[in-house]
C-alpha cells in the first residue's frame, strides 16, 4: 500500500475529516490533502508516527475510561 493510501486510511479510521485530523495531528490541511492525493510524499516515517499516535491516544482513552468505571 502506498503512503497516500495509508495516511488516508488512518484518517478515515478515526472518523475525522481532513480539517479535524489536521487540527488533531498539527499537520496543515493542505499538506494532508497533497499527501492523500499523491501530489506530495511525506517522509517514510510519518505514517508510522501517525499510527503510533492514534494507538497511544486510544490506549490513554481506554485507560481513562477504565479508571472512571472503578
Amino acid at each position: 500500500m502506498d503512503t497516500a493510501n495509508i495516511i488516508k486510511e488512518l484518517r478515515q479510521q478515526t472518523g475525522m475529516n481532513r480539517r479535524e485530523f489536521s487540527q488533531y495531528t498539527k499537520i496543515p490541511v493542505r499538506t494532508l490533502e497533497d499527501w492523500e492525493a499523491g501530489k506530495r510524499t511525506p517522509p517514510e516515517y510519518v505514517p508510522r508516527l501517525l499510527s503510533y499516535q492514534l494507538k497511544y491516544d486510544a490506549l490513554v482513552r481506554e485507560k481513562e475510561n477504565d479508571s472512571y468505571e472503578e
